[in-house]
């Protein structure tokens, strides 16, 4: 699987396109679609949002509508495994940030899509509509069974990984 990141709009979203058999699967259509279109190869399978704020939709329909494609969600995909065309991963329910947020993680590959749930050296803030420090904690302890190697591609910022996040994390707890 081939990862393709762009930022977009005024608060860098990470949008990321994955790439697999000629297949593109957008996690997080941010904004500016003239930038994310130089990324998609192919046939769009779907669009993934990991949860639903301004920055992580902004172009979101005008990729369903040219792409003739769907949008997969907290309320269309299930917690454990799911398959989207050439993709197979697994959904966590990471509520915390945002009651509807999730984070995709592809475990053969060791990837995880956090959304605005962690990022490199921080978590995403709970103080925001739709956010709880509670329902954060059980988010973390969730993602804290996973092994160190697994990479994080968060909302915003660069990857890191579990196991440099992991002390880090603990200590929201």
């Amino acid at each position: 699987m081939i990862i393709k990141c762009v930022k977009v709009g005024p608060l860098e979203t990470n949008c990321y396109i994955l790439i697999k058999d000629g297949k593109s699967l957008v996690i997080d259509p941010g904004d500016d679609l003239n930038k994310i279109e130089k990324l998609i190869q192919d046939e769009v399978q779907g669009v993934i949002i990991t949860h639903y704020h301004f920055d992580h939709i902004g172009v979101l329909n005008d990729i369903l509508s040219k792409y003739k494609t769907k949008v997969y969600d907290y309320r269309n995909l299930s917690e454990g495994y799911n398959k989207i065309g050439p993709f197979e991963f697994k959904v966590l329910f990471t509520p915390g940030h945002k009651e509807d947020a999730i984070s995709i993680l592809f475990e053969g590959d060791k990837k995880l899509f956090s959304g605005d749930f962690i990022f490199n050296g921080s978590i995403g803030r709970c103080d925001l509509e739709g956010g709880n420090y509670q329902d954060m904690q059980r988010s973390i302890k969730k993602v804290l069974n996973y092994e160190d190697n697994i990479i994080i591609y968060p909302g915003h910022g660069e990857k890191t990984t579990l196991g440099a996040e992991r002390k880090n994390l603990m200590s929201y707890l």
